[in-house]
């Protein structure tokens, strides 16, 4: 008699599933390990006041560098509206910056993946940048951190990751999932409205002078934060893609 081949059943590991402590894209570690690997690089004991006066003229942002003909202004004005975004002056700095990227990143870089993730950093970086010269045009003084980039984050969260206008809800987990709202929708959230004009104060103080989080002694640069802001809220759409229809159905059972 042929022996019966019965079906082989794997057991079961016991282990218990590990879940991680920060339940963060790829991509948000990898921002946040970029910045904290910059500003490691930047705190080197052994660098001298040359090399590090070297290094912020070469990739912090000078609205100055804008001054006519660009030609006498060396190549730095190509990429310094993006690098100045990877720099940091001080520990409280790059950990407020680091804190509000896990928060309004995560949700936007689910929703629009990894490469438009990246396009939009590097747009917004830009976007702020130049909100900051328009004002300040020819000034040297230099322009350094990510928070514009974050405020441009924060802009385009105001377009999904609050409650929707017809009230559904979802866990911030699936926040990403939520439809898109337009300029005007957004515009007339409760929320969204309430959480702007919260924004806008903030700003409006440090304009002033009264800085409540951070090194009071170092200037902020409240107008990058609203450009950043800006490009985020009103040109979301540009960098959104259409959710499939298992992330609309996911939406649905989340709910």
């Amino acid at each position: 008699m042929d022996d019966e081949q019965l079906p082989r059943h794997e057991p079961e590991d016991p282990r218990p599933q590990r879940v991680p402590a920060f339940n963060l894209p790829p991509v948000i570690l990898a921002s946040l390990a970029l910045l904290v690997a910059v500003f490691a690089l930047m705190n080197v004991p052994s660098w001298s006041d040359e090399t590090l006066n070297w290094i912020y003229f070469t990739f912090s942002f000078i609205p100055a560098r804008y001054d006519f003909p660009l030609s006498q202004q060396g190549l730095e004005w190509l990429w310094t509206p993006v690098t100045y975004s990877l720099l940091h002056g001080g520990i409280e700095h790059i950990v407020f910056n680091s804190l509000w990227l896990m928060v309004f990143a995560a949700p936007v870089a689910r929703r629009i993946g990894t490469a438009r993730y990246v396009i939009f950093w590097v747009l917004s970086s830009a976007a702020s940048a130049f909100m900051h010269a328009g004002l300040y045009w020819g000034d040297q003084t230099l322009l350094i951190g990510a928070s514009g980039v974050v405020s441009a984050l924060m802009g385009a969260a105001c377009r999904f990751a609050f409650p929707a206008m017809d009230g559904r809800r979802v866990s911030m987990r699936q926040a990403h999932l939520n439809p898109r709202l337009s300029i005007l929708d957004s515009l007339r959230s409760r929320t969204v409205v309430a959480y702007i004009v919260m924004w806008i104060a903030g700003n409006a103080l440090v304009a002033f002078g009264i800085t409540l989080v951070g090194d009071s002694a170092q200037p902020v640069a409240w107008d990058a934060h609203i450009g950043g802001f800006l490009f985020g809220f009103l040109l979301f759409a540009l960098f959104d893609r259409r959710l499939s229809m298992e992330e609309q159905e996911a939406a649905l059972r989340d709910e």
